[in-house]
């Protein structure tokens, strides 16, 4: 039986992404990147049913491509790219703290956990307003 899933996620959010910055969960609720948080689930979670995406559980890359005003960048790459893939590994690792208000989101995840990570890269590009793409892709098994 051929494996029919797809191996590459590519999809466009607005706005700044979630920061990863203290050690407050950005999960937890009432945080101050909740709506970042949520912002990028939904694009993800849309992406995922669009396309028929089920979690990696191999190897993977992740791209991030903040696009920005020229000088109006909010945070350091290592934050932004932190919480990004905060979002979107699997979130019921979390589990010292409650998830319930994320509602259906908590399910969202792209990959099972971070340390999954092969590859992974930062482009910033000049933009009026601010956005970011996510691609994120299985990498081939070394034999």
């Amino acid at each position: 039986m051929q494996d029919t899933r797809a191996l590459a996620l590519t999809f466009e959010v607005s706005g700044l992404p979630p920061v990863k910055t203290e050690a407050l969960s950005i999960f937890a609720a009432g945080h101050r990147q909740a709506t970042r948080v949520r912002t990028l689930l939904q694009a993800a979670c849309t992406a995922a049913q669009r396309t028929g995406w089920t979690p990696l559980d191999g190897p993977i890359e992740v791209d991030v491509t903040l696009r920005c005003p020229p000088g109006h960048r909010t945070s350091d790459a290592s934050t932004l790219v932190g919480g990004v893939c905060a979002v979107l590994q699997d979130k019921k690792r979390v589990a010292n703290i409650g998830l319930a208000h994320l509602g259906v989101l908590v399910d969202v995840a792209l990959w099972s956990d971070d340390r999954q990570i092969r590859r992974l890269s930062y482009v910033e590009e000049p933009a009026e307003d601010f956005s970011y793409q996510v691609r994120v892709a299985a990498v081939p098994r070394m034999v």
